[in-house]
């Protein structure tokens, strides 16, 4: 490990304008200043990649993966050039870069494509020259030139890959949240900031619904050891640590209660009960890149079953016509969904070694009069499907059952 070079990612909200543009220079130099050689990840303008996906599905309702990764991959090369702009205004002297120009390779699978290596020669040659490196965060290059596009939050992954290669002291990721907290904030009011969380923990809870940081990004920090520094752009404060394990984690029965409202329920309908069938559903969906979440097959009484499965709520029409497609070759009875759900969790490490997490889960669900259709459980978590409605509530009655909030 490197202790003189760092990491900073800064998000969409963080550089949204011309305002907080400077105030990131500011910030990016101050660390330099403290002694460090910096790398600087940054996400596109404010919601400058929501505006061009709208832009793109104003020309066509299905605009191809390839032209869509040509679009969006414009927004951080915005962000990045503007900031080295702005650094070197005042006084000192900034690189910007896009992924394919630092080496950010990656696999063919456009609009979510995953890193397969990073050439950091670049990038050193630029710190030893006692420059700051600017990197237009969120996207790579094939073998073959094509542009790509990391998915969503593919900001952080690319932040925490050049941490990796550069062996950096530190990833911090900089947004506008100050830390980790116990749920969001913007929910429960007296939900508290996590001061250190495990790469386990934090995993789970990307994947759960807490908007934070991209699970990948989560994944490759804990495979490489990359410490993570979760801090508010805007706040001076220490904000929450991801790191290994450390025995005291332990203690604490329940770390987070997270929700996701963009969750999608598809239901295939009367499946031959027979070796093979859910195994050609899930191909197909795999082989369409369909990220598939929960998974319930009913039980066989008629010789035929219910497969239900969740997927995010924006792949929900590729998903059907997967579905609807397959459902004909196994001579399943057609396709139901509902786009209306949301996903509850309950997320910690001391899960493993406490029981009862479960029962004080289902009961406060049913005390509040909340449904449950799915359930799905791990060694550290719980996570429940129900009605979109009821998610806010249900994550307000969770975050007291647990006493997770300030105390007093």
């Amino acid at each position: 490990m490197r202790g003189d070079i760092i990491v900073q990612k800064y998000g969409g909200t963080s550089v949204a304008n011309v305002e907080r543009i400077m105030h990131v220079a500011e910030r990016v130099v101050k660390t330099k200043k403290n002694g460090y050689k910096v790398v600087v990840v940054v996400s596109a303008l404010g919601d400058t990649t929501d505006e061009l996906i709208a832009l793109a599905n104003r020309i066509t309702d299905e605009p191809p993966e390839r032209e869509l990764d040509m679009l969006m991959a414009t927004g951080e090369q915005v962000s990045s050039a503007l900031l080295a702009m702005a650094i070197q205004k005042i006084g000192e002297e900034a690189i910007s870069f896009t992924g394919a120009q630092v080496g950010i390779m990656t696999d063919r699978a456009h609009t979510k494509a995953r890193i397969q290596g990073v050439d950091a020669k670049r990038i050193l040659k630029e710190l030893e020259k006692d420059r700051i490196v600017i990197v237009a965060g969120f996207q790579g290059i094939t073998e073959d030139q094509e542009i790509t596009t990391l998915g969503r939050g593919g900001s952080n992954i690319t932040a925490v890959a050049l941490a990796a290669v550069l062996k950096a002291q530190e990833c911090e990721m900089n947004t506008d949240v100050d830390g980790v907290y116990t749920a969001d904030p913007r929910i429960v009011k007296d939900a508290r900031k996590i001061d250190q969380i495990s790469y386990e923990e934090m995993l789970e809870m990307a994947s759960s619904g807490a908007q934070v940081l991209q699970a990948r990004s989560i994944e490759a920090a804990s495979k490489f050891g990359v410490r993570i520094h979760v801090r508010g752009t805007f706040h001076e404060t220490e904000g929450t640590i991801i790191s290994k394990e450390v025995r005291a984690m332990e203690n604490v029965l329940v770390s987070g209660i997270t929700l996701t409202k963009n969750e999608a329920k598809v239901t295939v309908c009367d499946v031959p009960d027979k070796p093979g069938s859910a195994a050609k559903i899930f191909e197909m969906l795999g082989e369409a890149n369909i990220n598939v979440d929960m998974i319930i097959q009913n039980v066989s009484r008629t010789g035929a079953t219910d497969v239900s499965f969740t997927v995010p709520r924006d792949e929900l029409a590729k998903t059907l016509k997967v579905a609807n497609k397959v459902s004909g070759e196994i001579g399943a009875h057609g396709v139901t969904y509902d786009e209306e759900m949301a996903k509850v969790s309950a997320i910690g490490i001391g899960m493993r070694s406490h029981s009862g997490v479960a029962a004080t889960m289902f009961k406060t669900l049913a005390d509040e009069g909340i449904n449950i259709d799915m359930i799905s459980t791990s060694e550290i978590k719980i996570s429940c499907v129900i009605k979109k409605t009821n998610g806010e509530k249900a994550v307000k009655a969770l975050h007291k059952a647990f006493d997770l909030g300030k105390k007093s």
